[in-house]
């Protein structure tokens, strides 16, 4: 292929918003009264300038009297899709500071500067040239001879019973304190079960819709396609849930997408374009369910007629590069 395929999850989002907008008869300044956001938030989500938040598409889902579980999917999927294609900030080192003049070369660059030592006078150097050794300083405690060592002992006795009896009486306390049977391992906490993962796996997946699943967030692209009409054509996996599907975009209305998996006795899933939204965004198929090495194929079929374009793949192997 000479050019790399477009990315359409943020379009798809936009254009059912808009529809979204368009079913429930309001323009913009009133659909910025009806909600909470304004007249240049809803602006920049309909025409996909920006990714709205759960709460925005909740609401407008509201107003049009539509469930949200599909547009809720669609966010996911742009919001996986975004963070995969964000590049990853560079890491800079903090500017290291100038070392002063006169400074010792191996010194930390944070540490304030050490003050010199006092200049002491001259003395005079014994016969290899090397100054005499100053006598260790006194004892701090012989600098006060007003305490005495027998007081000294006696304070130092009073400290230490003192410390001990602390000791004991807190022992003593927390012996009462902790609760019985406490050499017994309590349960490990239940985790959490998962809100964003897929909500299918394996069997449970098959014949349904990738996007209202979740299966639809950062599945792997096998094998992508582009027809002699131009319109695009990918075979996507999800090894979570343990299912594989179909989806087109760059067609034209009539257009239609067909996928199977495993083989000629395999089920046949497909999509047709049939609206101008879905021309100018993607369709998609239903969902089957697939073990790794499993066989899979998609066709093309313009509605303008000429022949099917057929391309394959094998659950698990990819052969074209991760498509959004």
């Amino acid at each position: 292929m000479t050019r790399s395929a477009p990315s359409p999850p943020g379009a798809r989002l936009a254009a059912v918003l808009r529809e979204l907008k368009d079913h429930t008869g309001l323009s913009l300044a009133q659909l910025a009264d009806a909600t909470t956001f304004s007249k240049s938030s809803w602006q920049r989500y309909l025409n996909g300038g920006s990714l709205p938040p759960r709460s925005a598409v909740v609401e407008l889902c509201r107003l049009a009297g539509e469930p949200a579980d599909r547009p809720l999917a669609l966010l996911d999927i742009a919001r996986t899709d975004r963070t995969s294609h964000d590049p990853e900030p560079a890491t800079t080192q903090p500017p290291v500071p100038p070392v002063p003049p006169g400074s010792p070369a191996g010194e930390g660059t944070g540490s304030p500067p050490k003050t010199p030592p006092p200049a002491t006078a001259p003395t005079d150097t014994t016969a290899s040239g090397t100054a005499p050794i100053d006598p260790a300083p006194a004892d701090t405690a012989l600098a006060h001879p007003s305490l005495s060592p027998h007081r000294r002992t006696t304070v130092l006795t009073a400290l230490a019973s003192l410390l001990a009896l602390t000791l004991a009486l807190g022992a003593l306390v927390l012996l009462h304190l902790l609760p019985p049977h406490r050499d017994q391992a309590r349960p490990a906490p239940t985790p959490a079960a998962s809100t964003t993962g897929p909500l299918c796996r394996h069997r449970s997946c098959q014949g349904k819709d990738p996007l209202t699943t979740r299966c639809g967030a950062g599945p792997q692209t096998l094998a992508e396609h582009e027809t002699a009409t131009g319109a695009w054509v990918q075979i996507r996996y999800n090894p979570v849930c343990g299912a594989s599907w179909a989806r087109m975009w760059g067609a034209a209305l009539g257009d239609r997408v067909e996928f199977r998996a495993g083989g000629a006795g395999g089920r046949v899933h497909g999509a047709r374009v049939t609206n101008r939204t879905e021309a100018d965004t993607y369709v998609h198929t239903l969902m089957s369910v697939v073990d790794r090495r499993t066989s899979l194929q998609a066709c093309f079929v313009p509605a303008a007629g000429g022949p099917k374009e057929c391309f394959g793949a094998v659950a698990g192997v990819t052969t074209a590069g991760t498509a959004p």
